[in-house]
């Protein structure tokens, strides 16, 4: 047995082309962890959270990461912070895929 989730949780994504696959790694009263596996060309729209700070953490990859209009390719590992009303997401422009957590909190 592993402390670990990450394994696990995406074990099973696997997204084609364009696609994107997501997993909840952690759920709790007060935070979310969600996996987001992109296949090449996959992509997170730019969303925003109005009252949750929003944080990803590039795990797998070189997904281009967008906040608040600017983009930038940032490769594993790295970590983006979004706070609360900042429009974010990311996309991935390689022929690999890409592999990002995001955790918000607290939960609406």
């Amino acid at each position: 047995m592993t402390l670990d989730r990450y394994a696990d949780a995406i074990d099973d994504c696997d997204p084609g082309r364009g696609a994107v696959a997501t997993a909840e790694v952690v759920v709790s009263d007060d935070v979310l962890v969600k996996a987001f596996v992109l296949g090449p060309g996959g992509a997170v729209d730019p969303h925003e959270h109005a009252d949750a700070t929003n944080v990803f953490h590039v795990l797998e990859g070189e997904p281009t990461v967008v906040r608040d209009g600017d983009a930038e390719r940032l490769a594993a590992p790295a970590v983006v912070y979004n706070a609360r009303g900042v429009v974010h997401g990311a996309r991935n422009e390689t022929d690999e895929r890409a592999v990002l957590t995001a955790s918000l909190s607290p939960l609406p």
